[in-house]
């Protein structure tokens, strides 16, 4: 249970990051609403895996998860240029994660 907490928390990172860019500067309300909730929800959710995980892997997949779902987020919408070099190094990203659940 604590794998998919720490997944759907890694997810919730994407959704405040990219709601961060979009409040701009906090000047828009509901971005920066989506921001708040999805923050405290992000680190909820992994103060509760690291009750049964190791600090450093749950730390690395939750930023992974996070890192790589706002990068192609912004790709799909257009926000950052699209390329087959940036999709490969997201998908190492990715992979790493993957490596560090199956090497717990």
């Amino acid at each position: 249970m604590s794998w998919i907490v720490l997944i759907v928390s890694g997810a919730l990172e994407a959704v405040w990051a990219t709601a961060l860019d979009r409040s701009q500067g906090f000047t828009r309300l509901g971005p920066s609403v989506v921001f708040c909730v999805a923050l405290v929800a992000s680190m909820v959710g992994l103060g509760w895996a690291l009750r049964e995980l190791p600090v450093g892997t749950a730390y690395a997949v939750w930023v992974g998860i996070g890192a790589a779902l706002t990068v192609l987020y912004a790709m799909a919408t257009g926000s950052e240029p699209f390329s087959v070099v940036r999709l490969l190094l997201v998908a190492g990203i990715v992979g790493c994660v993957i490596g560090l659940k199956v090497t717990h």
